[in-house]
């Protein structure tokens, strides 16, 4: 570990490479971290399920990819579908759950997981795949920095996703319906929006998002049937702590995560990588339990 670090030390360079694969990884955590957030707060339901629905946009996009579509082009076909399988799924499972208490929709959303993953595994199989984008790796000073175009390019389709959900969020008459039943359920169905429409949308919004991130992940990474937990904790890191309808904080702490989870696989060494991710999420669990009852405390 410690020779890991003296070569940062000694070779800057390197602190630049991993600052900018960690930029460019979490433009997608980001937009993953997103959609957990926005069916979070609008209907109450910490989806388990959220890195299986990334997944699958994964697959999907690497299954159109096959039939002569390019990957990048893949998104468009994957959105529509993750959008109507997120209101399937709506349908027959969380619109069940939404007025439960929360350990109820957390078993279901983890038994959804393990049904995803589950079908996946026999659809696909096990065997890790990636969808081949075609793009170069260019190099920087002197080649010491090496950075593919096509995360790069996931870079600014995660930028332009995000301003778009920005405008539809504000301009749309969904959005705003969106929003006002984030903030009062009860107040938005008095004033007239139909809330069991908002939480299908909502939800099916979600699954969309991710299916986008998934067919950028099938580019950058690899897919396998049983990856969709770490994207899951990741997002729940991200939301966590940077709070409900917070887009800006998620973007921040998204990019803030791929960071430190590329100092540490390079310092610690890749098998501690995701072991990092978990220590963060209870890091941020208790860091809020402490705001919470310092928070308590003022008011008492």
């Amino acid at each position: 570990m410690w020779s890991n670090v003296e070569i940062l030390t000694a070779a800057p360079v390197f602190i630049v490479q991993l600052l900018l694969n960690g930029v460019l990884i979490g433009a997608v955590f980001a937009l993953a971290a997103y959609g957990l957030a926005l069916v979070w707060g609008v209907t109450n339901v910490k989806n388990l399920a959220q890195g299986d629905f990334v997944m699958m946009g994964g697959y999907l996009g690497y299954t159109f990819s096959n039939f002569g579509l390019h990957p990048i082009l893949t998104i468009f076909p994957v959105a529509a579908v993750m959008f109507l399988y997120g209101w399937i799924i709506y349908k027959l499972v969380i619109n069940r759950v939404i007025q439960r208490e929360l350990f109820t929709s957390l078993l279901a959303t983890f038994g959804l997981a393990i049904v995803m993953q589950q079908g996946m595994n026999l659809i696909f199989g096990p065997e890790v795949l990636t969808a081949d984008s075609g793009f170069k790796t260019r190099t920087l000073f002197d080649g010491l920095v090496t950075v593919t175009d096509i995360r790069m390019i996931s870079f600014v389709l995660c930028g332009l996703l995000a301003l778009a959900l920005v405008l539809f969020m504000k301009r749309s008459r969904m959005g705003q319906a969106i929003r006002a039943t984030a903030q009062d359920a009860r107040a938005a169905r008095v004033m007239g929006i139909d809330t069991e429409k908002v939480y299908a949308f909502t939800f099916s919004l979600n699954s969309a998002i991710c299916g986008v991130a998934g067919v950028l992940i099938s580019m950058i990474w690899v897919l396998q049937p049983f990856y969709g937990i770490a994207y899951s904790v990741r997002a729940f890191v991200i939301v966590t702590a940077a709070g409900l309808g917070n887009l800006p904080g998620v973007i921040i702490m998204a990019l803030g995560l791929g960071s430190i989870e590329q100092f540490s696989g390079f310092i610690l060494g890749a098998q501690f990588q995701q072991a990092t991710v978990v220590c963060l999420l209870l890091i941020v669990l208790i860091w809020r339990r402490l705001l919470l009852q310092r928070h308590r405390q003022v008011l008492q």
